[in-house]
C-alpha cells in the first residue's frame, strides 16, 4: 500500500491558466495602494503607528472583483498591490519628516521640486530594493515548514472563505463613511475634537519649596499654570486604541500621564516664575496664552528629548527581546542566499520568479543611483560610496531579517523602527569616521535610513503576500511586477500627503504647526532626527537624552511590556494617548461582553474580525477626510486666503460640549457593530484578522 503524498499543493493548481494579472485587478490594487498608503501616512504622523493594510485590502479587493466576476487569483493580485502602499508610507513617515524637522528641507514652493524628486527617489529605490532582495530569498522562505506565516495563512483563508461575501466590505465602507463624516464635522467647527484646560500648579511667584527645616533655609520660588488635555474625539485615535487593545493602550497612555502629569507640571512650577515675564511681553500680556506657549516649549524642548532617550532604549530592548528570532533570521537569511544561488530555474507557474539576471541588474542600478543621490547629499565620492555600501549591506541584511520575522510572527509585529534605528546609528558612525559632518553628513544618514526603512518594510510585506500567493496558487513573478508598479506609484504620490499636511498645519498654526508639532508629532522621525543630528552634527541635549535612557532602563527593570510604546506615549500629545487609551477600553469592554454572552470561539473570532474591520474603516475614513481638509486649507493659503477649512457659524459656544455626544456615537458604534456580527453558535469559525 503506497503512502499518501506530502507534496504541497496550492489552492489553484499550478497548471491552471486562471486570470490573475489583469488591468482591472491592477487598477483596483493601485487605487488601494494610494488610498491605504495615504491613510497610513496620516496616521503615522499623528499617532506614531500604522495599521496593517492586508485585511482591508483583501476585503475591498474581493468585494469589487466579485461584482466583476473576478477570480481568486485576481483578488490575491489586487490585495498584494493594494497592501504595499502601507509599507512605503511607514518608511516615509518614519524618516522623511526628519529632513524637515532639522531644516534640511524647507517644504516651500521654491524647494518643492528638488525635495519631491529626492523623497520620491528614496522611497522608490528603497521599495524596489526590498522587492529585489525578497525575490532572491522567496522560494526557500515560503517553502520553509518552520516558518508558520500566521498572517499569510489568515489572509489566504479570508480569500478562500470569502469573508461572508460583500457583508464585510459593506461594513468597512460604512465605518469609513462615519469616520469621514465625524472628521468633516470637526473641520467645519460643528464640534471641537480637541479640548484643553489650564490648571494652576501652586500660585505664581507665591508658592515655594523650602530647602531645609528652618525658617531661614533657602527656598525656591515656584508656581505656574499648566495645560491638561481631554481625550481627542477622533475616529482614528479611538480606532487605533481599539485595534491595539486595553493593555497596550494603557501603556501608551501611561507615558503621556508621566509627561503631562509629572514632568511638565514640575517644570512649569519651578521654571515658570522665572520665564513667564518674557512670554507675557511677546503675547501682549495675555496670561493664559503666555502660559500655554511656555508649557508647550517646556514640553517640546525638555520633555521630548527625555522621551527620545526612552525610545532609544525601547527600540534596542525590542531587538534584544527578539534576539533569538533575529539570530535565527540572520542564519536563515544566509542559508537562503546560499540555497537560492544553486536553485534550479522553476518550470511550474507557481514557482516562477523574476529572472535572476533582472534582479542582479536591478540591485546594481539601484546601487549606482544611490551613489549619485548620496553624492548629492555629501558632495564627497568616498562618503557617497560608503553610504551606498552601508545602505546595500544593511538593506539586504534587514530584508532577510524582516522576511524571517514576518514568517515567524507576522508583519504587524515587525520592528521596522528598531531596524531603522540600528541603520541610523551605523550610518551616522560611518559618516563620523570618514569625516562627513554637519548638514551634509546628517542628510546622508537620513538618506540611508529612509532607503533601509522602506526596503525592510516592503520586504516584510512582500514576503507575507508571496506566502499568501504560494498557498492560493499565485504566480510570484506577476506579484513581484505588480508590487514594483505599486511601489513606484506610492513613491511618486506619498510625498504630497506629507507636504500638504505639514504646510496646511504650519499655515494654520505658525508658532507650533508642522512636523514635530502637537498636530503632527511624527515620533519616529523625531527620534531619527535627534540621533543623526546628535551623532553627526554634534547638536543634541545629551543630558536630557541620558535621563530618558535611565528612564527606559528603569522601565525594563520593572518589566514593562513595551518601553518603546511607553516612551512614544511621552512624545505624543496627551489628547492622542488619552483617546487611544479610551479606544483600548472600548475593546476590552467588547471582549468582556462577548465572553459574558458565552460566545464560543467561532463567535468570538467573528466579533474580533468585525471590530478590527470597523476600527480600520473609521481610521481610513478620518484619514482621507483629514487629507481633504488639509488640501483645502493648503490651496486657500497658496491663493492668498486664510489657511483654514470652511466653517459653519453658530456652534462656537457649544462646540466643546458637542464632543460628548460624538464620542458616545463612536463608542456605541464600536461596541454594537462587532457584537452584532457574532452570528450563530453552529456557524463555522472564520479566519482571524491578525493585525
Amino acid at each position: 500500500m503506497s503512502e499518501p503524498s506530502t507534496e504541497f499543493r496550492s489552492f489553484v493548481p499550478a497548471k491552471s491558466d486562471m486570470k490573475e494579472f489583469t488591468i482591472r485587478a491592477l487598477l483596483i490594487g493601485l487605487v488601494m495602494c494610494v488610498v491605504l498608503g495615504a491613510a497610513n501616512a496620516y496616521l503615522g504622523l499623528k499617532a506614531g503607528m500604522t495599521i496593517a493594510a492586508t485585511y482591508p485590502a483583501a476585503v475591498i479587493g474581493m468585494a469589487l472583483l466579485r461584482i466583476m466576476k473576478g477570480s481568486i487569483l485576481e483578488e490575491n493580485f489586487a490585495r498584494t498591490v493594494g497592501s504595499i502602499g502601507e509599507s512605503v508610507a511607514a518608511g516615509a513617515v518614519f524618516t522623511i519628516p526628519a529632513f524637515v524637522v532639522l531644516n534640511i528641507w524647507k517644504f516651500t514652493p521654491e524647494t518643492m521640486l528638488s525635495e519631491y524628486a529626492t523623497a520620491a527617489a528614496l522611497m522608490i529605490l528603497g521599495g524596489i530594493l526590498g522587492i529585489m532582495f525578497v525575490t532572491i530569498l522567496r522560494r526557500v522562505m515560503v517553502e520553509d515548514p518552520s516558518l508558520p506565516f500566521p498572517e499569510s495563512v489568515a489572509a489566504s483563508e479570508i480569500h478562500k472563505a470569502g469573508q461572508r461575501g460583500p457583508d464585510a466590505a459593506i461594513q468597512l465602507f460604512k465605518a469609513m463613511g462615519l469616520g469621514a463624516i465625524i472628521k468633516l464635522m470637526d473641520g467645519l467647527g460643528i464640534f471641537n475634537s480637541s479640548n484643553n484646560f489650564q490648571v494652576m500648579v501652586g500660585r505664581v511667584k507665591e508658592s515655594f519649596v523650602r530647602l531645609g527645616l528652618n525658617a531661614d533655609s533657602d527656598k525656591i520660588i515656584g508656581g505656574g499654570i499648566t495645560t491638561i488635555s481631554a481625550p481627542a474625539v477622533t475616529p482614528a485615535y479611538i480606532g487605533v486604541g481599539y485595534i491595539i487593545g486595553p493593555e497596550l493602550g494603557a501603556l501608551n497612555f501611561a507615558g503621556g500621564v508621566l509627561a503631562w502629569g509629572l514632568f511638565v507640571p514640575l517644570l512649569v512650577f519651578f521654571l515658570g516664575p522665572h520665564m513667564i515675564d518674557s512670554y507675557l511681553v511677546s503675547h501682549n500680556n495675555d496670561s493664559l496664552a503666555a502660559w500655554a506657549a511656555l508649557t508647550g516649549h517646556l514640553y517640546r524642548y525638555i520633555v521630548r528629548p527625555i522621551a527620545v532617550g526612552g525610545m532609544l532604549v525601547g527600540a534596542c530592548f525590542t531587538l534584544w527581546k527578539m534576539r533569538k528570532n533575529l539570530i535565527l533570521g540572520i542564519k536563515r537569511g544566509i542559508a537562503d542566499v546560499q540555497k537560492s544561488a544553486v536553485a534550479h530555474e522553476a518550470t511550474d507557474r507557481t514557482q516562477k520568479d523574476l529572472s535572476f539576471k533582472v534582479v542582479i541588474l536591478g540591485i546594481t542600478v539601484v546601487f549606482a543611483l544611490m551613489v549619485g543621490l548620496y553624492f548629492y547629499f555629501t558632495n564627497m565620492w568616498i562618503g557617497a560610496i560608503l553610504a551606498a555600501v552601508v545602505m546595500l549591506v544593511a538593506g539586504f541584511f534587514f530584508a532577510a531579517v524582516s522576511g524571517n520575522l514576518v514568517g515567524m510572527i507576522g508583519s504587524s509585529n515587525n520592528p521596522i523602527s528598531g531596524l531603522t534605528l540600528a541603520t541610523t546609528v551605523v550610518a551616522a558612525l560611518t559618516m563620523v569616521i570618514i569625516g562627513v559632518k554637519g548638514v551634509q553628513g546628517v542628510a546622508a544618514v537620513l538618506g540611508v535610513a529612509a532607503v533601509v526603512c522602506v526596503s525592510s518594510a516592503v520586504a516584510g510585506e512582500m514576503l507575507q503576500d508571496l506566502k499568501v500567493g504560494h498557498i492560493l496558487g499565485g504566480t510570484p513573478s506577476k506579484m513581484q511586477i505588480g508590487d514594483i508598479i505599486g511601489v513606484i506609484l506610492a513613491g511618486l504620490v506619498m510625498f504630497f500627503p506629507l507636504y500638504i499636511l505639514h504646510n496646511s498645519d504650519l499655515a494654520s498654526n505658525p508658532a507650533t504647526g508642522g512636523f514635530g508639532g502637537p498636530n503632527l508629532p511624527a515620533p519616529q522621525a523625531g527620534l531619527m532626527a535627534a540621533l543623526s543630528q546628535g551623532i553627526v552634527g554634534g547638536e543634541m541635549a545629551w543630558p536630557l537624552v541620558l535621563v530618558g535612557i535611565a528612564l527606559g532602563i528603569s522601565l525594563i527593570l520593572i518589566r514593562v511590556k513595551s518601553p518603546m510604546l511607553f516612551s512614544v506615549g511621552m512624545y505624543l500629545p496627551l489628547e492622542t494617548t488619552f483617546a487611544i487609551f479610551i479606544g483600548g477600553l472600548i475593546r476590552g469592554l467588547v471582549d468582556r461582553m462577548s465572553a459574558r454572552r458565552k460566545n464560543n470561539d467561532a463567535q468570538k473570532a467573528r466579533v474580533e474580525n468585525a471590530g478590527v474591520l470597523t476600527a480600520s474603516g473609521l481610521i481610513a475614513g478620518e484619514a482621507l477626510m483629514g487629507l481633504f481638509i488639509a488640501t483645502v486649507a493648503f490651496i486657500k493659503d497658496q491663493m492668498g486666503g486664510e489657511a483654514k477649512f470652511w466653517t459653519v457659524g453658530g456652534f462656537e459656544t457649544i462646540a466643546p460640549w458637542l464632543a460628548l455626544p460624538i464620542f458616545a456615537v463612536l463608542a456605541f458604534y464600536l461596541i454594537y457593530v462587532p457584537l452584532s456580527k457574532a452570528g450563530k453558535a453552529d456557524e463555522p469559525a472564520p479566519p482571524t484578522a491578525i493585525m
